[in-house]
């Protein structure tokens, strides 16, 4: 181990990626007759690139993202040319720092949460943004037991926090009244300020499934088609041994 007391300095200032990389960095402009400039730059380029990796990776352990559901491994051709034609403008950043919403409805099987978990992580990796994948059934139970105990507008701030909730297989699960209430509150919070990710297999016309009042329903999808993007998956079913979207790949 060097002696040298700049790597302790650096780790001292927490900056540990230069520490780390300094006694290689100096060799290497020793052997390369590097200036100053470049030498200190070289250094803050390995922190910030340390740091931006640390940040991806802590944004994808706590966004619960379905594993191995990404655009390097899933098969877009099984899905329909207008879902693929719409993906760039979907995965760019003001998509998100706009507030609008992606709207996925389709038949069971047909890839619709694949599909978001995968814009989900594109939105990590490339743009940092804070993401959360949950089922609805999940998230209506939290808001439900918050505002029991009178803590909904606590747990609302902090969904407020994730610029993009994923809200997966609305309508898979029947509601009460005060379910598709609680619900209708969030989506009315985040309306104009984060995103929402839905995906459905059910149109709007059968909302009121969901949220059983009809004015209700019509007011939720209103609020999400205003700055949205709809999909329809009126592909095949994907759930077959031969199917790319199917698969869960090796983990390493």
């Amino acid at each position: 181990m060097s002696n040298d007391p700049l790597p302790i300095l650096l780790r001292a200032l927490r900056l540990p990626a230069m520490a780390e990389e300094c006694d290689d960095a100096i060799r290497k402009a020793e052997a390369e007759n590097w200036g100053y400039k470049r030498f200190l730059g070289y250094l803050a380029e390995t922190e910030s690139s340390h740091r931006l990796s640390n940040r991806v990776r802590r944004l994808l352990d706590g966004a619960g993202l379905l594993k191995g559901k990404t655009f390097q491994t899933l098969d877009l051709n099984r899905w329909p040319e207008r879902v693929r034609r719409q993906l760039p403008t979907v995965l760019e950043p003001d998509f998100v720092r706009r507030g609008d919403n992606l709207l996925c409805f389709g038949l069971p099987g047909r890839g619709k949460s694949s599909f978001a978990s995968a814009v989900g992580y594109e939105w990590i990796t490339r743009h940092q943004f804070k993401v959360l994948f949950i089922p609805t059934f999940r998230l209506v139970g939290q808001l439900l037991a918050a505002k029991r105990e009178h803590k909904l507008n606590a747990l609302l701030t902090k969904f407020d926090r994730f610029d993009a909730v994923i809200c997966d297989q609305l309508g898979y699960t029947q509601q009460s009244s005060e379910e598709g209430e609680v619900l209708f509150h969030f989506l009315a919070e985040r309306y104009e300020k984060k995103s929402v990710v839905i995906t459905s297999n059910l149109v709007f016309s059968q909302w009121d499934k969901v949220f059983l009042n009809p004015m209700t329903a019509m007011a939720a999808a209103d609020r999400l088609v205003h700055h949205g993007a709809i999909l329809e998956f009126t592909n095949e079913s994907i759930r077959d041994p031969s199917s790319g979207l199917g698969k869960t790949p090796p983990q390493p």
